[in-house]
């Protein structure tokens, strides 16, 4: 541990520009790739993310998702101090957010956030550069609509991957590729709207000030119902969430009937991450839509 603190005091000084006393350090969570640090210091209360990844981006990245977010929502998003690497460690330093009691007003000033985040919008969909999703690349070239930005920036990728690493087969694939030609007729068409990417339950919190945070974005600008699917994807949102998105940024009629097909890639996301107890309900979605083929 005390090696491991010297390094975490070279991060905080690289980071801050002065010495950092600490009175604490403990981990809070690991995930398949990244772990995340508690940091007690004379300088105040920071939260370090850690990881041993040999692409150094990941971090920088995430930071610059973090910072549109907290440009352009009025949530709360975690100030973001430094990214880079020392020695062998890529880290990310932030705002330590001390776990709170959800508000009674908690999930309708989440709504009301997410939907403030969407009102941001750009000409094309994707992002001037690639990023990630959890550990996996994310790309993001810009497409003019959203059927072609969804088929080759999303499903694709992560199909082929499926793919390679021996997931799905490629009967399968090409099911997945004779629905697309459904999409131009299912996807409402909208401006392209700035989304977090990556918005399930444990990536939104309630802080000290009261109001709710969001963090570990995959920031692009695609259609804003892929956050309002990803939401539903693993439950833990209250109906008020809805009701207040819905009330400030009305969605149009059927979504609940699109939610499926927009989580096709998060789902694709989490079969290439986690393995094959995620390909059923992919299954499932892609029966549907070979259903509906004339």
């Amino acid at each position: 541990m005390f090696d491991q603190n010297q390094k975490f005091e070279r991060i905080l000084f690289k980071t801050l520009g002065r010495e950092t006393q600490f009175s604490q350090t403990r981990l809070v969570a690991a995930g398949n790739l990244n772990q995340a640090i508690y940091l007690d210091t004379d300088q105040g209360e920071f939260l370090l993310k850690t990881n041993y990844d040999s692409r150094r981006d990941i971090f920088p990245k995430e930071a610059k998702g973090l910072q549109m977010l907290a440009k352009h929502s009025p949530l709360k998003i975690p100030e973001v101090y430094g990214a880079g690497h020392e020695e062998e460690i890529n880290y990310l330093l932030m705002e330590w957010i001390a776990p709170a009691r959800l508000s009674g007003n908690y999930w309708q000033e989440l709504g009301a956030g997410v939907a403030q985040l969407h009102a941001t919008t750009n000409n094309s969909y994707g992002l001037e550069e690639e990023n990630y999703i959890a550990s996996l690349a994310q790309p993001n070239t810009y497409c003019k609509s959203w059927p072609e930005f969804f088929i080759h920036q999303r499903l694709e990728p992560m199909a082929g991957k499926a793919l390679y690493d021996g997931l799905i087969d490629q009967r399968f694939l090409e099911e997945i590729r004779l629905v697309y030609p459904l999409f131009d007729d299912i996807f409402p068409k909208e401006i392209p709207a700035l989304l977090h990417g990556d918005i399930w339950s444990g990536n939104v919190m309630p802080s000290a000030s009261g109001k709710p945070a969001l963090i570990d974005p995959a920031v692009y600008y695609g259609h804003r119902e892929v956050d309002l699917a990803f939401s539903k994807l693993f439950g833990g949102f209250e109906q008020e969430f809805y009701h207040a998105y819905h009330e400030a940024f009305p969605l149009e009629p059927g979504f609940e009937e699109r939610v499926p097909i927009y989580n096709l890639y998060p789902l694709l996301v989490h079969l290439n991450l986690f393995g094959s107890s995620y390909l059923p309900p992919i299954q499932r979605t892609v029966k549907h839509l070979l259903s509906r083929l004339p």
